[in-house]
This record gives C-alpha cells, sequence and structure tokens, in this order.
C-alpha cells in the first residue's frame, strides 16, 4: 500500500504545538506498521513547496496551497485519508477498508 504525506517545512499558523508534516510521516509509518505487519506498506513525504515532476504530487500540492486540503495531507492509494492532524483510528479504518477489498478481489 503507498501513502504520501503532503506538507511544508514551514508548519501553518493552526499548527504551532503540533508535530512538522515529515514527523507525522515517521510517526504515522511507525504506528502503521506494527499494526500491520503483513502488509507492505510505502511511504514518500512530498514537499508542498517542492512537489517534483509527478502528476498527483504536483495536484495535492497545489490543492493545499489553494487551501482546498490542510496539510499534513495523508493520501493512500490515490484517495485522501486523512489531513490536518490525522487521527489513526479514521487512518486504521481505511486501511481495513482497502485489505478488506483486496481480500474480495482475490
Amino acid at each position: 500500500m503507498n501513502m504520501t504525506v503532503y506538507g511544508a517545512e514551514e508548519k501553518c499558523a493552526s499548527c504551532i504545538h503540533l508535530p512538522s508534516a515529515r514527523e507525522t510521516m515517521e510517526w504515522l509509518e511507525a504506528a502503521i506498521t506494527r499494526k500491520y505487519p503483513e502488509i507492505e506498506f510505502s511511504f514518500t513525504y512530498v514537499d508542498i513547496d517542492e512537489p517534483g515532476t509527478k502528476e498527483d504530487h504536483i495536484y495535492y500540492a497545489n490543492a493545499i496551497k489553494d487551501d482546498e486540503y490542510f496539510y499534513p495531507l495523508v493520501v493512500a492509494e490515490g484517495d485522501v485519508i486523512a489531513e490536518g492532524n490525522p487521527r489513526l483510528k479514521e487512518i486504521y479504518e481505511r486501511i481495513e477498508q482497502w485489505k478488506s477489498n483486496r481480500e474480495e478481489q482475490l
């Protein structure tokens, strides 16, 4: 499962007491891989100020800059699963849905 976390080095004004987007990704990676050791995860961090050349990275970086989403923004398999201060419970629910759908396809 591919997960991408979008953020910026500079914290947003309402995020002063929260970890940075990069720290959030590291925290999510540790928690998720510990809970789901049977799933192979790939985590990517994308700085919205330097999103690179991939279309989806540019799209989400621009959407965050246009205030369509808050960062850190967590995207898994092309679906937005969390934004702002991500909640593990909600992310786990989305992983369970993905896992269930995947098992049905097999």
